[in-house]
Parts: structure tokens; C-alpha cells; sequence
């Protein structure tokens, strides 16, 4: 289970409330500091913030801290099919371009290059499709409401 932390933004119904995400990204964990270029291209573009209506088996309040869950077993299949299915059809593209090719006597690679351009687009929009279907099952679970967060005072 990917576990991530949440602040409630609204909660006209205590058991249905509106949250808010910050997304991290994985590169603002290590010891690297100022020297990765990568953490710095990545601190350009964060914090992203999601927002979302979430039901919640725990009474909220505004400004509560709720442990949010989602399974990952389906982000990595969704993550597989958007990553490997177009290459997939990149490579059978190209084989039915050269079969093509062979069958036409065209001895031109122009036509083997479009037809694996061709699968790979093809087969990239079935795994957006695909991908998003299965996400849609990975609603997020709420864990935990861990409360109003302590805010220190000095006095």
C-alpha cells in the first residue's frame, strides 16, 4: 500500500471531505542536495497539489491530517501497460512493415519506419485507455485521521 498524507480543505460532509495532496517527487529524498541536476529540474516543477473528494470511515474537521492509502498493484500494472505496450507495438510495427515490404517488393526502410511509428501511437493510446481504467479502481483509502496537526508556539 503507497501511503501518502492529506489535509482536509473542507468538510461540509465530515464523512465525505474535500483533501488536499502535496505530490512529492522521489528525487527530493536523498543526501545529494544542491549538486543533482535532477532535484534541482524537479523542484522547478513541484509542488504539484491534487484535490479530491474522498469518503472517509472517520469523522473530519477542517484542517485534519488524514493517512491516505492506494494499492499499488494496480499503479505498477497501469505504469507497465503505458511504458511497454508502445514498444511493443513499435517492434510489431516494424515487423509488419518489413513483411510488407518483402510482400511489395518495396526495398524503402520509409515504410517499415511508419508502420512501427504507427503501432507504437496505436498501441500507446490502448494503454492510456487500458491504464485509466485500471486506476480508476485504485481509489484512494482513507487509513488513518491522525487530527489537527501542533502548531508550536513560542511564548
Amino acid at each position: 500500500m503507497m501511503e501518502q498524507f492529506a489535509k482536509v480543505i473542507d468538510c461540509r460532509d465530515p464523512y465525505m471531505p474535500l483533501i488536499e495532496v502535496t505530490l512529492t517527487s522521489a528525487c527530493n529524498h536523498c543526501d545529494t542536495g544542491e549538486s543533482c541536476g535532477t532535484q534541482a529540474v524537479s523542484k522547478a516543477f513541484s509542488p504539484k497539489v491534487q484535490r479530491f473528494f474522498i469518503h472517509s470511515p472517520y469523522a473530519c474537521r477542517l484542517g485534519d491530517v488524514l493517512k491516505i492509502g492506494v494499492t499499488e498493484s494496480v499503479l505498477l500494472k497501469a505504469a507497465a501497460l503505458v511504458y511497454m505496450l508502445p514498444l511493443v507495438g513499435l517492434f510489431s510495427g516494424a515487423l509488419v512493415g518489413q513483411w510488407l515490404s518483402e510482400l511489395t517488393d518495396f526495398s524503402g526502410q520509409s515504410g517499415v519506419i511508419i508502420s512501427s511509428i504507427l503501432g507504437a501511437i496505436a498501441t500507446w493510446r490502448l494503454a492510456k485507455w487500458w491504464s485509466v481504467k485500471l486506476e480508476a479502481k485504485a481509489e484512494p483509502q482513507v487509513m488513518a485521521n491522525l487530527g489537527q496537526p501542533l502548531v508550536m508556539s513560542h511564548g
